[in-house]
């Protein structure tokens, strides 16, 4: 875009808007008193324009972690009209071309996993995971291994269902009562264990995992089904697990015969440098459940995969006509999320992605932390790959939180210097202050070096 774009063009597209669209986590009364809804006109690269044509560096990858390859790819459009001018939609019970190689193609990224259920969201996607667990214990064990566990801070969706395995109570709150059956079990943020009674000094990653078992022996193994978990949780603070804790999960799972589900929806496809996050940990799960970065956003598309062992609970008896997995995904037939999917997988295989993920992750990362010297409202820098948060502590030395208005500030200020970043938002009552980062896994060093001066400016300003 040439930064002249006329804005009287676009003024009709910015009413329409006010008057009919209900935009997402946010309150619209600024939209009547006085505030444009902000639309975004185009993209390429890293880099999006709004009505006005100003340019920002997105530095979220479309706000929710998802453009990995970045905007304006040709060849991504010209997939997902092939495969839709072709043949765009057939309901899951038959397969599609575009289905069956993506499929093929996703399997041979994750060792250990066998098939490929397509749904529409992330938060479906976990549905279909819940709905597999409940009824593998309807089939086994009586209904009674109905259980499903999930970890405080994590988030898998905003069904009710999925809000009922969610660990954030300010972004729970008002939509109760939840689901039954689903049990929270204690975070892993190391950051944050003098909050947590009992937290050894040293060890404090298989502690953290113990905690879990404590969960399982309170609740009674033979109720429990399923464990849910993100291999680095996301939205409640952008937390990577301390060592030690990963093999100890899976140590626990196997010991009560309990089926480990990670949640992908975020860290899947490339955000962390490898394709998905758990590949980092050396564990083995049986589901697991992916969306935002599986297209890029070029087409709506999520996955629960599973392991053979998994699918085949759901085809031993062909005499019961209840014995198989009675559940469909109207748009998990449509034709336009594989065939972007696997374009996705070509750009980031063809481009080298996952090093330049890593890279790039290492050099932000050095950079975000450096800046922890000049602003004492840092706390913490953590994070794998291109997927950090820089949490904000009104006191460094108490770990206080900073207060989330000046968080938020911080995320106005660098919009204000066109650069967009994210923040935990209305999630974590009184544990909002992380600071989120995503960019696209094509940055550059020049990318970086704006958005870290772009913080570090926002944080003088709005911190002193």
């Amino acid at each position: 875009m040439d930064g002249n774009f006329n804005e009287n063009d676009i003024s009709r597209v910015v009413e329409a808007d006010r008057a009919n669209v209900w935009h997402h986590l946010i309150q619209h009364e600024q939209f009547f008193t006085g505030a444009d809804p902000k639309i975004i006109v185009e993209g390429k690269g890293m880099r999006v324009w709004d009505q006005k044509g100003i340019e920002h560096l997105d530095a979220v990858a479309g706000g929710v972690w998802t453009v990995n390859v970045g905007y304006g790819r040709e060849s991504m459009g010209d997939a997902v009209k092939n495969a839709i001018v072709k043949m765009n939609f057939f309901g899951g019970t038959v397969g599609t071309i575009p289905g069956a190689l993506f499929a093929e193609k996703l399997i041979s990224k994750m060792p250990g996993m066998d098939r490929v259920y397509y749904a529409n969201s992330g938060s479906e996607a976990n549905e279909k995971a819940f709905k597999i667990v409940r009824q593998i214990a309807h089939k086994k064990y009586g209904g009674k291994k109905h259980k499903i566990l999930y970890r405080d801070r994590d988030y898998h969706g905003s069904t009710i269902a999925t809000m009922s395995a969610g660990g954030q109570d300010e972004r729970n709150a008002q939509y109760g009562p939840f689901t039954p059956g689903f049990i929270r079990v204690p975070h892993c943020l190391e950051y944050r264990k003098h909050e947590q009674d009992g937290a050894p000094v040293e060890n404090y990653g298989e502690w953290a995992a113990n905690q879990i078992e404590d969960v399982i022996l309170r609740e009674g193994a033979d109720t429990v089904g399923a464990l849910c978990l993100e291999p680095v949780t996301a939205g409640g603070g952008v937390i990577e697990a301390p060592e030690g804790y990963w093999p100890r999960v899976a140590e626990i799972c196997k010991k009560y015969d309990i089926l480990l589900h990670i949640d992908e929806v975020v860290c899947g496809v490339g955000r962390t440098g490898t394709w998905f996050g758990y590949q980092h940990y050396g564990i083995q799960p049986d589901m697991v459940s992916m969306a935002k970065g599986v297209a890029s956003g070029y087409a709506a598309i999520s996955c629960l995969v599973t392991t053979e062992a998994v699918f085949d609970m759901f085809k031993d008896d062909s005499s019961d006509p209840m014995n198989y997995f009675r559940d469909i995904s109207t748009f998990g037939g449509c034709t336009a999320g594989p065939a972007a999917a696997l374009e996705n997988m070509r750009i980031i295989e063809d481009e080298n992605l996952l090093q330049n993920t890593i890279d790039m992750g290492h050099y932000m990362f050095d950079q975000l932390s450096a800046l922890k010297d000049k602003h004492a409202c840092i706390g913490d820098v953590r994070g794998k790959g291109l997927f950090l948060g820089v949490e904000l502590v009104a006191d460094r030395e108490t770990r206080e939180p900073a207060v989330e208005k000046m968080v938020q500030a911080t995320v106005g200020d660098c919009m204000k210097q066109a650069v967009i970043i994210g923040a935990t938002n209305r999630s974590l009552p009184g544990r909002n202050n992380t600071l989120c980062f995503s960019p696209a896994l094509i940055a550059t060093k020049d990318d970086i070096n704006q958005i870290v001066s772009a913080v570090d400016g926002a944080l003088g300003r709005v911190f002193g």
